[in-house]
């Protein structure tokens, strides 16, 4: 299994002027597109965007929470070549090479760990009613409608047994003030 680091970055808060974009989501939507292309120049993958909660402090002695849009990067670690201590011999070691070989060359011939073929990619996949999904994408429905299929439709209602010792003196209250 594949190991990465994670970024996580805040989200921009305002849209970026550009030539051509004129309305203020188009210049939102201008400010994530930038950010996406630097971290992708930088090798980072995009994964999600969060909105999480984050507590801080308010005036002297209180603290308030806050709500943080980020954005959640990922990259692959670097694999480092495990070897054994044979193996390191051998390569250190210049004694069991034949005249023609180098210890350059016996560390060429030692193998790390044998690649990891990329899985298949998942089917492609839109949200229903989409109007920019490609047409070979499969429909499938979105938390909302997912929510809403799953629905009966019918509210869970706990039963009242009988009234609360509380409300019966509510109740002996009002007919005492009306009489």
């Amino acid at each position: 299994m594949p190991a990465f680091e994670y970024k996580v970055v805040p989200a921009p808060a305002k849209g970026t002027k550009a030539k051509g974009v004129k309305t203020p989501e188009a210049r939102f939507a201008n400010s994530i597109e930038i950010l996406l292309n630097e971290m992708a120049a930088e090798g980072w993958e995009f994964q999600r965007a969060e909105l999480l909660p984050s507590e801080e402090r308010s005036g002297m002695m209180g603290s308030a929470t806050n709500w943080r849009n980020v954005m959640v990067f990922r990259r692959p670690l670097e694999q480092e070549l495990h070897l054994t201590a044979e193996q390191e011999r051998e390569i250190l070691d210049p004694s069991p090479l034949t005249s023609d070989a180098t210890p350059l060359a016996a560390a060429k011939t030692v193998q790390g760990p044998a690649p990891r073929h990329a899985p298949e990619p998942a089917p492609l996949t839109a949200a229903a009613g989409d109007p920019e999904a490609p047409p070979e994408a499969e429909q499938v429905p979105g938390p909302g409608a997912a929510k809403m299929q799953a629905d009966d439709g019918v509210e869970e209602l706990s039963p009242v047994s009988g009234m609360t010792a509380a409300l019966k003196a509510r109740a002996g209250l009002k007919a005492e003030r009306k009489e």
